[in-house]
């Protein structure tokens, strides 16, 4: 009989993809978004375009695992994920590391500009995770049709998410965050005395404009 294979895991250096919008080396503001499963940074980025101030700039990480979305047939359209069960351990810990290096590289020595991060849907879940395991102190936490990780500890984490504005956003027809979803998670929330803005739009499973302008407007 054959032996099993056994696994190995090593370090490598990567090059990743980052997309901006504004001025993010000066900005008193940096929001950080995160995309969803299969998409990439820069399409991701452009929902944010007309949000943009001097004062406020966005960035947007491109996970590190690309695919192609369409199969192997066209090669056409390309997507990204920041995380498979494969290795999740070792995938969460490359990608918390990323993240927080990403936010050390942008600002001017002499700034101190508030993060804001905001994850949609497989970003949403990687938001959580980066806000409570990283080294980057974030003012505020927008999780958009998603939630906090459901491996995430709350007893353990609970004082640094009530030190975080912590907003969660759904459309009325999210099939991923729908009502029972959201009540319940408001509910968990609340037994760990974490405040949090529940805000819904008229929608499904997407990023809406009228909602995402409050949301970034509001600070």
């Amino acid at each position: 009989m054959m032996p099993d294979p056994s696994l190995h895991t090593l370090w490598v250096e990567r090059t990743a993809r980052v997309a901006a919008l504004g001025t993010p080396s000066t900005a008193a503001t940096l929001w950080i978004v995160l995309h969803g499963y299969g998409q990439l940074a820069g399409d991701f980025a452009a929902h944010f375009g007309g949000l943009v101030t001097p004062a406020r700039a966005v960035v947007a990480p491109e996970a590190l695992s690309r695919f192609y979305v369409d199969g192997l047939e066209t090669h056409e359209k390309v997507g990204a994920s920041w995380m498979t069960r494969a290795a999740r351990e070792h995938e969460i810990t490359d990608y918390v590391a990323y993240l927080d290096r990403v936010v050390a590289t942008l600002p001017d020595d002499d700034s101190s500009p508030s993060i804001r991060v905001l994850g949609f849907s497989q970003g949403a879940a990687t938001a959580s995770r980066w806000a409570v395991l990283g080294d980057t102190v974030i003012d505020r936490l927008v999780l958009w049709g998603g939630a906090p990780a459901h491996d995430l500890d709350l007893n353990t984490h609970a004082e640094l998410l009530r030190n975080m504005d912590l907003t969660v956003v759904a459309g009325t027809d999210d099939p991923y965050v729908p009502p029972e979803r959201r009540a319940a998670l408001q509910q968990h929330l609340a037994a760990h005395e974490i405040p949090v803005s529940i805000q819904t739009f008229d929608g499904g499973h997407e990023m809406e404009d009228d909602m995402l302008r409050q949301i970034v407007s509001a600070g």
